[in-house]
């Protein structure tokens, strides 16, 4: 394969991976990493060195325009972002002592169950009330829809605080993962809307990446050629993403989200059972 042929593949990879991951809040290794390691046969480490620079250019291209549409909630991110980046150093750091197989075939099984429950939930449109943690933190905003603006209640901080932890950790143990927990958390335990989850943890996510890249960074594993066509890639597709979603029904973000989780977990229960 010559070297312009396989910078055309991982570009038009790239574009698919930063529309999908702006789309749904996933970040772009959901799709970066199987085609780099399965398809083009690049060493699983440089991959998820390139994932998680393209989680940062996905995170910069989308969340530029949702934070400009007034969808994300910077504040709740900010917040939660404490969690994510303590849990990505830990992650990083355990990932030399920790079997990466059986953590990867254990949230592999959370994350069908929680594809399954994206796909049974339903949009109900009635705003819970906040709890006081939440209010006293000032989290609770507001979002724009196409019946006006939208106020939005906040509860369960700290169950969505731990959860943010977990999804840190994850980020700099796998690479891949840290997306879909972040949306579980504020959609399911926190009960944020669904449009607002999923533009808060594409604003969150490149934090927690450049977190986890500079270990990755230093150890040698960020390929400038390898990064390029996939940055270029993945801004286009996030930029064309956050175009999408704006106009989009809650529930057809649901269906893509629990169908990409559902495909992420089944390659890593694979990953983990074949390592």
């Amino acid at each position: 394969m010559t070297v312009l042929l396989f910078s055309l593949i991982v570009l038009v990879g790239a574009i698919a991976a930063g529309l999908i991951g702006s789309l749904t809040g996933l970040g772009g290794g959901a799709v970066i990493i199987p085609l780099l390691t399965v398809l083009l046969g690049v060493d699983i480490h440089y991959a998820i060195g390139t994932a998680l620079v393209s989680v940062i250019a996905t995170s910069s291209g989308s969340a530029a325009a949702y934070v400009k549409e007034g969808i994300s909630n910077i504040r709740l991110g900010m917040f939660l972002e404490i969690a994510t980046t303590v849990g990505a150093v830990l992650g990083t750091v355990v990932a030399a002592y920790v079997p990466t197989n059986v953590v990867a075939v254990i949230f592999g099984i959370v994350l069908i169950f929680n594809g399954i429950n994206s796909f049974l939930e339903k949009e109900t449109g009635k705003a819970v009330e906040s709890s006081k943690l939440a209010t006293w933190l000032k989290l609770p905003g507001t979002y724009p829809t196409s019946n006006g603006i939208v106020r939005y209640g906040i509860v369960n901080v700290v169950g969505g605080f731990i959860m943010m932890i977990v999804a840190g950790i994850l980020s700099g143990l796998l690479g891949i993962g840290s997306g879909a927990f972040k949306v579980i958390a504020m959609d399911n335990i926190m009960k944020v809307p669904f449009k607002v989850s999923t533009t808060t943890s594409n604003f969150m996510m490149g934090v927690t990446a450049t977190a986890s890249a500079v270990v990755y960074l230093q150890r040698g594993y960020i390929a400038p050629g390898l990064c390029m066509p996939v940055v270029i890639g993945v801004l286009i597709g996030a930029i064309l993403g956050s175009k999408i979603l704006v106009k989009s029904k809650v529930k057809n973000l649901r269906v893509i989200f629990a169908i990409v989780i559902m495909l992420l977990a089944a390659n890593m229960i694979y990953k983990g059972l074949h390592h």
